[in-house]
């Protein structure tokens, strides 16, 4: 319980000074601008990514570009749910609505590995400070005892900078983009090109090249051109 206290404290010292709420505000329109250029081209019709098709992720999008009015049901969720994080009245419920689906696109961009993993994250990490910001809004609807905790109303006009926690956001925007680089042993990139151009860094530049031809020629899945790399570079045995 002494931890809960400590935390609502933190929380009330938070909504009460204007560089996290500048921070909130920033987040909500990094999220909201995030999901409007994807919604248009949802409802527009057009395919969503400039991927080629053989790409893992390409796969997905050109799947997912014909399946008729369901694509541009995708994209007017988008729009409406950036729409809601723009107006202040509505933007708790453009955070809740955009949680499921920053997850999801994040769940996919790892498990394709595409290059974009590291916007996504941060977009996805900022969607959750977010969430934290409305913790005393969207609490009542919380699966376990949150209604009841005593959060008095936070107090206004303190304007000391948190250098603590802007350096932790710097520290964990670091982490992410540095982490990102090595994640995997192997990525198909965003071309053949690009897949090809990484394997003289790479362990073993030929397997390395097989496994770019297996996914931008042959067209296979991605599980299956791995688990070739991993048997032409040994790492299968």
């Amino acid at each position: 319980m002494d931890l809960l206290n400590r935390l609502a404290a933190f929380y009330l010292e938070a909504k009460g000074n204007k560089w996290f709420r500048y921070f909130a505000i920033f987040c909500r329109i990094g999220v909201a601008m995030a999901f409007i250029p994807s919604g248009m081209v949802k409802v527009t019709g057009e395919r969503f990514t400039a991927l080629p098709s053989n790409h893992p992720l390409g796969h997905y999008f050109d799947a997912l570009h014909l399946t008729g009015y369901y694509y541009t049901f995708i994209g007017a969720g988008q729009l409406i749910t950036a729409a809601l994080l723009l107006i202040p009245r509505t933007a708790v419920m453009g955070a809740l609505m955009a949680f499921p689906i920053m997850l999801n696109i994040s769940v996919l961009v790892y498990a394709t590995r595409f290059e974009g993993t590291r916007i996504v994250t941060l977009i996805l990490l900022a969607n959750i400070y977010l969430l934290c910001w409305y913790f005393d809004r969207i609490r009542y609807i919380m699966p376990f005892k949150t209604a009841d905790l005593n959060l008095p109303a936070y107090p206004t006009g303190r304007e000391k900078f948190p250098f603590a926690f802007f350096g932790l956001v710097i520290a964990i925007i670091a982490a992410v983009i540095i982490g990102n680089a090595y994640l995997y042993d192997i990525r198909p990139g965003n071309s053949a090109e690009e897949c090809t151009n990484g394997c003289p860094g790479n362990s073993d530049p030929e397997a390395c090249r097989q496994f770019c031809d297996c996914i931008y020629t042959q067209g296979k899945p991605l599980a299956v051109c791995l688990k070739e790399y991993e048997n032409a570079a040994g790492k299968g045995k």
